[in-house]
């Protein structure tokens, strides 16, 4: 007998309502202290925040799930604390910078950049304890127009790196430092996990789809072109060689790589000279939930660096409408949709997504090794080794050549 007409006609379907709960691949984006990931992190130095930023008014950070006081000293020194005052807990906010240390609202306790305890001005004699009690600290370097701090082992301390692109200027060049998330595609501060952006980086297969079509064209033409891709394992990520094939038959040739711990190591894709690369993002987890990028770069005139920032639609992220962000995503919409931090059970990665998962192979392994007691790779201790070479660029070969050319 033949099902009444007005019934519903029965199609396979995968249902929503039997999806398994989400699991979360907690050893690859929780960055909070003792957690895989966020031990891992800890072994390198961070950009925290803009030279700038470091100045005689405290400010309160967040990094890797901490809160942190930041200031400079009259002297000119850089100082990373711990908020609550040794002393009582009273938060160094609300402290006064003094011209070797900064000086606690409450009762007055003052504390070095280092944290050493210079003055405990309520007890006799200036405090029997002054230059043995310590407010916990953290290291700090500047370089680069950036505020660095490493928040690891201090046994474990390694050298701050410099970076080939910048020390090596052309005539013209110099650099320029900038914290507003530069390649996050959103705000400044961008809510959703690090590592769903940071992953981003290795996946080249998104700009045909989202940057040359979704988002309006934000690129070259070039960049838009299908490209032969090849992804390779590094000691110290993953690089992406993307060849396209120009009109005379030569071949542009990119060259990207993600490289531990957090490091966007990105050509310009508006490529406006074939060249190396002549910026750094540097991811920096905020929690788990919050991430903002400094980039430092190589320009030729003032305010340069600001015009790398994506346009969606002709107009930049903070410019559209609720409609206009829907119907010009771009990589924080695609990101941030994903959720506050993905769900990796529910994926089924295809070929496409082999950059994604050598990445995460690369950093599982760094994640063991630091928990069995090791060194994770990139990290060096002689300060004669401090100097980090990339491959990325953008370049023009004139004959065609291999993906690994």
């Amino acid at each position: 007998m033949n099902a009444p007409q007005d019934q519903p006609r029965i199609i396979p379907i995968r249902s929503a309502y039997e999806l398994p709960e989400p699991v979360v691949r907690d050893e690859l984006v929780r960055t909070g202290r003792g957690t895989a990931m966020g031990e891992l992190l800890r072994r390198y130095w961070h950009p925290v925040g803009l030279a700038s930023d470091a100045a005689d008014t405290p400010r309160q950070i967040r990094v890797l799930g901490e809160d942190l006081i930041l200031f400079r000293a009259g002297n000119g020194e850089v100082g990373l604390l711990h908020p609550r005052c040794a002393h009582r807990g009273t938060s160094l906010l609300y402290g006064k910078v003094e011209d070797d240390g900064i000086r606690c609202c409450y009762h007055g306790w003052k504390f070095g950049p280092g944290g050493q305890c210079l003055d405990q001005p309520c007890e006799p004699d200036g405090g029997s304890r002054v230059g043995r009690m310590l407010q916990p600290a953290y290291p700090v370097a500047e370089r680069y127009g950036l505020v660095w701090a490493y928040m690891g082992p201090p046994d474990r301390q390694p050298v701050l790196p410099r970076f080939e692109p910048f020390e090596n200027l052309e005539a013209g060049e110099f650099l320029e430092a900038d914290d507003q998330s530069i390649g996050g595609g959103g705000p400044v501060i961008v809510d959703c996990n690090w590592f769903q952006h940071y992953e981003n980086v290795v996946d080249p297969w998104h700009v045909m789809v989202l940057h040359g079509s979704f988002s309006g064209v934000q690129f070259t033409d070039a960049m838009l072109r299908a490209p032969t891709i090849r992804f390779d394992a590094t000691p110290r990520g993953v690089k992406v060689t993307s060849l396209r094939t120009l009109d005379d038959g030569s071949i542009f040739r990119r060259v990207t790589e993600a490289c531990v711990p957090t490091w966007r190591v990105v050509p310009n894709p508006r490529v406006g000279r074939y060249a190396r690369v002549e910026s750094l993002g540097f991811v920096l987890p905020i929690d788990d939930t919050h991430f903002r990028i400094y980039t430092v770069a190589r320009v030729r005139t003032p305010g340069e660096l600001t015009g790398f920032r994506s346009r969606q639609g002709g107009k930049l992220w903070s410019e559209l409408s609720a409609d206009e962000h829907r119907r010009f995503p771009g990589d924080y919409e695609a990101q941030k949709s994903q959720g506050d931090i993905t769900w990796h059970s529910h994926e089924n990665l295809a070929t496409s997504d082999r950059g994604i998962v050598l990445l995460r192979r690369l950093l599982a392994q760094q994640v063991k090794a630091v928990a069995e007691g090791g060194d994770p790779v990139g990290v060096g201790f002689d300060p004669g080794d401090d100097l980090v070479c990339f491959e990325a660029g953008n370049f023009h070969d004139p004959r065609p050549v291999d993906a690994g050319g």
